[in-house]
């Protein structure tokens, strides 16, 4: 996109970051961004001091080597629960996808993943911090591999069929054009 996603404007009002963040705030549920960029952080502050949502902004410390390692140390921060997963480029998921997804997860203990028709959407999924789990991705780390999907290929996740046009990631100028209005300068 040529700048951070997350602060792109979305239609329905904020931005996309803060758009995830209220939907994941209809779930009732705390929420914890983890993020390196300090205007998340401040953006999830001021929420908070709103009363509206209960978000936990954490930084992200150094190194950061993708999405695998940020989920163990979201694991490690939350052992024992049942993580949902969410990407903020995917501006056009709704609460349904979200519920059905939870719903998928409840009392599992396999990772359950979003699945588009055509493919799975391994940032969009229930990840139970399991200790065995955690003991697992620790050791998968510490090899020095870092790649989500070769991991996932290990755990043999679960997945579920969710409506295709929620789960579209947004990556480029030309998928926003999907969104309705024009792109952001």
């Amino acid at each position: 996109m040529g700048q951070d996603k997350a602060l792109l404007p979305h239609p329905e009002g904020g931005s996309w970051l803060e758009r995830q963040l209220r939907l994941l705030g209809t779930l009732g549920e705390p929420v914890t961004l983890l993020t390196r960029h300090t205007s998340h952080l401040e953006l999830a502050a001021e929420l908070n001091r709103q009363g509206q949502l209960r978000i936990h902004p954490v930084p992200e410390q150094a190194p950061q080597q993708g999405p695998l390692l940020a989920l163990q140390r979201l694991f490690e921060r939350n052992p024992g629960c049942q993580l949902l997963l969410c990407p903020v480029d995917m501006p056009w998921l709704g609460e349904s996808s979200l519920r059905l997804l939870l719903q998928a997860g409840a009392q599992q203990t396999d990772i359950v993943l979003a699945h588009d028709g055509d493919r799975a959407q391994p940032l969009l999924g229930i990840y139970p911090a399991t200790a065995q789990r955690r003991s697992d991705l620790r050791r998968f780390l510490d090899s020095g591999e870092r790649r989500l999907q070769t991991w996932l290929a290990q755990e043999r996740p679960h997945q579920i069929e969710l409506p295709a046009d929620q789960l579209r990631n947004c990556n480029y100028p030309a998928d926003w054009a999907g969104l309705g209005v024009g792109m952001p300068r």
